[in-house]
Formats: C-alpha cells, sequence, structure tokens
C-alpha cells in the first residue's frame, strides 16, 4: 500500500485496527511510534547496485489501556512527516514487536483493517545467479528402467 491509499483509507474510519498474517489484531491499544523514510542501498548477488526507499511505520503497544490511537491522530502524524520529509508516495512497510523480534510487513487494506502482509525475501539476480525460474519436472519412469527398480542392486534405495 502506498501512502496516499492509507490516507484516503484514513479518512473514513473511525477506528484503527492491523491484522497479523495469522488473523489476529494488533492489541487496540497500540501506538505508531514512528513515522520516516527508509532508504535501503545495497548490491545485489550479481553484482548490480540498488537503491530501495519505503515508509515506515513502527507499531508498538504497552500496558497502557488509557490511549487510542484515532484516524485522524495518525493522519496528523502523518501530515507532519510529510512536511518535514518531503515523503514522495511511496509504498508503507510496517515493524512491529513479535514473540522474539521485530517483524517487517508489507500493508493491505480489507475495507475494515489494515492487514499486515508477509514480506518474502527473493534473489534479484536470478539471471546472473543460474538458478532456473521454475524446477525441472522430471518423471521417474524416465530415469530408470521399473523393472530394475525394486532390485536391491538398483542403486534406487
Amino acid at each position: 500500500m502506498k501512502l496516499s491509499e492509507i490516507k484516503n483509507h484514513l479518512k473514513n474510519l473511525n477506528e484503527i485496527a492491523f491484522q497479523l498474517p495469522n488473523g489476529e489484531l494488533v492489541p487496540s491499544h497500540f501506538h505508531v511510534t514512528e513515522v520516516g523514510k527508509v532508504t535501503k542501498d545495497f548490491i545485489d548477488c550479481g553484482g548490480k547496485v540498488r537503491c530501495e526507499t519505503v515508509i515506515n511505520f513502527q507499531l508498538w503497544e504497552e500496558n497502557d489501556y488509557d490511549h487510542r490511537l484515532h484516524p485522524e491522530k495518525l493522519a496528523q502524524i502523518i501530515g507532519l512527516s510529510e512536511k518535514i520529509f518531503k515523503f514522495e508516495d511511496l509504498e508503507i512497510e510496517v515493524e512491529y514487536q513479535g514473540k522474539e523480534t521485530i517483524g517487517k510487513y508489507n500493508l493491505d487494506f480489507d475495507g475494515k483493517n489494515f492487514l499486515l502482509t508477509s514480506k518474502l525475501t527473493a534473489c534479484l539476480a536470478l539471471d546472473a545467479c543460474g538458478i532456473p525460474a521454475e524446477k525441472p519436472k522430471l518423471k521417474i519412469a524416465e530415469l530408470q528402467d521399473q523393472s530394475s527398480c525394486c532390485d536391491p542392486t538398483s542403486g534406487c534405495c
């Protein structure tokens, strides 16, 4: 989800809820403790220099049950961040404290909840790595004579 999209969704909400990939909701007493721009400069395994930039939200929860983040307050935080950091309309990445470490998520919306969706790693230089795009499909019957498959000396076991 891009920054412009979350701003549009916030205009039509009375409350904010974030849902984890397992279906659980982030406790309603969460705070957005950071809104920022994260730039990552790196070299992929094929030697190509790359740069990625995202808008980052960090969700945090503590035993503060008296405060709830309302849509208009998050919109104000985003607006202030845009003014200070001159954000472009970039993708949003969300950080949230899991049981053992901080998880990073993509963001989507189902009409009611903001969905924290899993991020995946991938090779960005498949052409340079020599990894085939698809695993070749082999038929075992074509690999060896079926009549000798069950022979203890066939080498198939």
